[in-house]
């Protein structure tokens, strides 16, 4: 028979879980964890968390207003956010500056930098107003994949100004058929904003851009 990472009989503090509500309070007690890590609160001070949550329960009267932690909330959420964008502003600078000492990178002087993989039929280049059909993917310095065409087995049709700066530099710089890895500065890409979960604020991205066509000449 299968066995599974968790025990309902025995966690690993020791404590037995009798009954449906000793399972459920351990079930909402795993979600709120899970929430906490993936907000990147990191160091809960759990005998203070699990008071709190005791004194709400029970009534009690609580260490704070509603109102004062709301705002320490609010200002542990704003700090942590500045040390990330911090952070990532740092990994960037660091990785661009290292890649650009590499043989066969090319820095433009807006700060995007390439590599040539396929050279492409030379002569033939999109204009900002074109559309063009690319396969690529997409990923952090890290090596974390965030987007792929390929994965998706469909290549990807869209107008040359239509996309982020690094890109849009790049596409008119492209020949038709070539293939490049782009090192794209977070300002030539989605900058303080960051785009969905996958991509945080100030992040540099990597892609690897073949341009197939271009739709409109």
């Amino acid at each position: 028979m299968r066995k599974f990472a968790i025990d309902w009989k025995r966690n690993q503090s020791g404590r037995q879980q009798k009954n449906l509500m000793d399972k459920f309070s351990y079930a909402i007690g795993l979600g709120i964890g899970q929430n906490l890590l993936s907000m990147g609160a990191k160091g809960i001070a759990v005998d203070d968390f699990a008071q709190a949550i005791k004194d709400v329960l029970e009534g009690n009267q609580t260490a704070i207003s509603h109102t004062e932690a709301r705002d320490i909330v609010n200002k542990y959420f704003a700090e942590l956010e500045e040390k990330m964008n911090a952070a990532n502003i740092e990994a960037g600078k660091k990785f661009l500056e290292e890649n650009k000492k590499r043989e066969g990178v090319v820095t433009l002087p807006s700060g995007l930098q390439y590599e040539v993989i396929t050279e492409g039929n030379v002569g033939h280049y999109a204009k900002a107003t074109d559309q063009v059909q690319c396969h690529y993917e997409g990923t952090l310095v890290d090596g974390t994949l965030f987007d792929s065409s390929i994965k998706r087995g469909q290549p990807a049709t869209f107008g040359v100004n239509q996309v982020i700066p690094g890109w849009v530099e790049a596409l008119q710089l492209m020949p038709e058929g070539a293939k490049w890895k782009l090192y794209i500065p977070s300002d030539l890409a989605y900058g303080a904003q960051g785009a969905g979960e996958m991509i945080p604020p100030h992040s540099t991205l990597v892609f690897e851009v073949e341009l197939q066509k271009i739709l409109s000449k």
